[in-house]
């Protein structure tokens, strides 16, 4: 645990290191700050952090793979993977563990925004249930951007090719699940109404509502990705 927990802190504090943590930082909180005050700080328009939710849930599909995408294809690329897979650390806790720092990293980049609530009591009173909804969506999905950003850079040990395949993953998941069911009859159009990760969001977060199978889904998803990352790194012993 010890040995996962190095890694993690490792992990995050890589991000600071090198000029790309901060510039993902920065350009976040500039296009979510600008949308912030011109969306919601007019007067007669509701006091709801909705439009920061929507805007932040479609830069995560571009961010997340952004932050990932360096994992485990800098170690390849580096060649120090192989020195890592020889230290007395196993498979699953190299895995989690740049996970959980990446996570960490993600984390840190949404704190600065918990200052927009504060900016809205200022005005009117938000209702504080949909904006920890909101938040804990949020959260739970780029968790799962991340889960599947950290498998692509356990492939690949091209950062470029890493990101470019999680973007471009999360993209047909959006048009399959999203876009295609306006055009195919039932039943196909349910479950794959059932799968959409904006329509899960849009119908339970972003109405302060926490549903258990949405979490479960989530959750779920992030598992398969970290458990496939694992087997992955594993293989390679056999290389």
């Amino acid at each position: 645990m010890s040995q996962m927990v190095a890694i993690a802190r490792r992990e995050f504090l890589s991000f600071f290191s090198t000029s790309v943590g901060y510039v993902v930082l920065a350009l976040y909180l500039l296009v979510s700050g600008l949308i912030f005050a011109l969306s919601v700080l007019h007067t007669g328009v509701e006091a709801s952090m909705r439009p920061f939710f929507d805007l932040s849930l479609f830069l995560l599909l571009f961010i997340a793979p952004a932050i990932s995408m360096r994992l485990l294809s800098e170690e390849m690329r580096l060649g120090t993977i192989e020195s890592l897979m020889t230290c007395p650390v196993s498979d699953a806790q190299v895995v989690v563990g740049k996970w959980i720092g990446a996570v960490g990293f993600f984390l840190a980049m949404l704190a600065p925004t918990l200052l927009y609530p504060l900016v809205l009591e200022w005005y009117s009173a938000p209702d504080y249930g949909s904006i920890f909804a909101g938040y804990f969506g949020l959260i739970l999905i780029g968790c799962l951007y991340l889960a599947l950003g950290t498998l692509a850079s356990s492939i690949w040990p091209s950062q470029i090719l890493a990101y470019l395949v999680a973007v471009f993953f999360w993209l047909l998941v959006v048009g399959l699940t999203s876009w295609l069911p306006r055009f195919i009859g039932e039943p196909w159009s349910s479950i794959l109404y059932k799968m959409s990760i904006d329509l899960r969001y849009s119908n339970d977060f972003s109405k302060g509502v926490i549903d258990t199978s949405t979490i479960v889904y989530f959750v779920s998803g992030m598992v398969i990705f970290l458990v496939a990352a694992v087997k992955i790194v594993e293989s390679r012993r056999w290389r």
